[in-house]
């Protein structure tokens, strides 16, 4: 059993909450963690629109469903029937007790083109991804608040080989998966895994033609991880038509499949209409797709660059979303050509860069970009860091530090 992120943040909505909804990919462990705040911190009925009854009653008369149930209700899988919110709101407008309504979702609903309403101004919404390193050593997620202390404090790292790095990103965060020692297991549940949101899950959610081209596309992303997203391209490689492809990709990022990372701009009006970067959810699927073993990413090093990422940016966004400070989570790339891997901004402006480099050295040259997006911003630029594959934390100038990736899993133990 692992101690989530999640889990004290849900019991804090759920005290002032009427209606708290969980949702992630599927098999991240949501009906787990509802499941355990049940038992542990806020006692609760538990249904399943997994189950035919339930999905049955609850979409042929949503309003009766809901008034029978007995407050305070956990409802499982609750994408299946979008048409509970407004029976829910009509409910919670009726008695706003927090804490009435635990709801897990393997699809953002938000986003589901049948979701009439949306329950604004009642409803907390929390994502739960795959596992993050942090949490299967046991950690907390306090990594994040260090970089925006005063002064970087971080935890004594454990040293990492490049072996146990490229295992760890191998195995990715589902914990079925983790679960398994044997490689040829582990292939044999992301097939399965696929295959079900494929022809399960995207076809509940839209009704596509062409479903043999979603795989394709997938892999073809998972070859493209951590670049641009440039649909024109990805549309003239696959041959899929502009505007299918971007409902392709919608589906993705509502199955938690894709994560698209904005760019960052101090013109707020620009952030919309620069390119996003896309990384996959999971680096154990990303890798599974481009069919790339730790073997091969250890004998080929140009592999691991983009995969790497990847696995930091998720990580990032893994720990950015459960902290006090709750930094938004982008990415920095000017006109000439100069990039910061991730850009964190806290709600009061302070901006802290991260630079992902798989060496295990850094150079004073790692970090140009970092000194450069501090000249842009100013006072607004608190801390610039490499993470990297060695085991030293080292001062590269004020504010300027390179810190060993081992650093995200070696939080304070929660």
């Amino acid at each position: 059993m692992y101690r989530r992120f999640l889990y004290q943040p849900i019991l804090d909505a759920l005290a002032d909450s009427p209606v708290v909804l969980i949702v992630g990919a599927r098999q991240t462990g949501k009906t787990t963690l509802a499941k355990l705040v049940a038992e542990t911190g806020r006692p609760a009925h538990y249904v399943t629109l997994d189950d035919v009854t339930f999905l049955s009653a609850a979409t042929s008369d949503p309003a009766g469903f809901v008034a029978g149930l007995s407050a305070p209700v956990i409802i499982d899988e609750v994408q299946h029937a979008p048409a509970l919110f407004p029976a829910i709101k009509a409910a919670v407008d009726r008695d706003r007790t927090p804490g009435r309504f635990l709801l897990t979702g393997s699809a953002n609903v938000l986003l589901l083109p049948k979701l009439s309403e949306s329950l604004a101004g009642r409803m907390e919404v929390l994502t739960l991804w795959p596992l993050a390193q942090a949490e299967i050593e046991g950690a907390s997620a306090s990594w994040i608040d260090r970089l925006f202390d005063d002064r970087l404090d971080p935890p004594t790292v454990p040293s990492v080989t490049r072996a146990d790095l490229v295992a760890r990103i191998v195995a990715g965060g589902y914990p079925e998966p983790l679960a398994r020692q044997v490689e040829s297991r582990r292939r044999a549940w992301f097939n399965s895994y696929l295959m079900t949101i494929l022809q399960r899950d995207v076809r509940d959610l839209a009704n596509i033609e062409g479903l043999t081209d979603l795989p394709r596309l997938l892999a073809l992303l998972a070859s493209r991880t951590s670049g641009l997203l440039n649909t024109s391209d990805i549309s003239r490689t696959t041959g899929i038509a502009y505007t299918t492809l971007h409902r392709y990709l919608s589906l993705l990022q509502t199955t938690y499949l894709i994560r698209l990372v904005p760019a960052w701009s101090a013109n707020l009006g620009l952030r919309l209409v620069k390119s996003p970067k896309l990384y996959l959810g999971d680096t154990g699927l990303a890798a599974h797709l481009a069919g790339v073993t730790a073997d091969r990413l250890l004998a080929e090093p140009g592999l691991l660059g983009p995969i790497f990422e990847n696995f930091v940016v998720m990580e990032t966004v893994k720990a950015a979303g459960v902290r006090a400070i709750m930094p938004s989570v982008h990415h920095y790339r000017t006109s000439a050509g100069l990039e910061v891997d991730i850009l964190l901004e806290a709600p009061d402006g302070r901006l802290v860069g991260i630079e992902i480099k798989a060496s295990s050295t850094v150079t004073s040259s790692d970090f140009r970009s970092l000194r450069a997006l501090s000249d842009s911003v100013g006072d607004r630029f608190h801390r610039g860091i490499v993470l990297y594959a060695g085991d030293a934390v080292v001062p590269f100038g004020r504010n300027l530090h390179a810190v060993p990736v081992s650093a995200l899993w070696a939080g304070d133990n929660q």
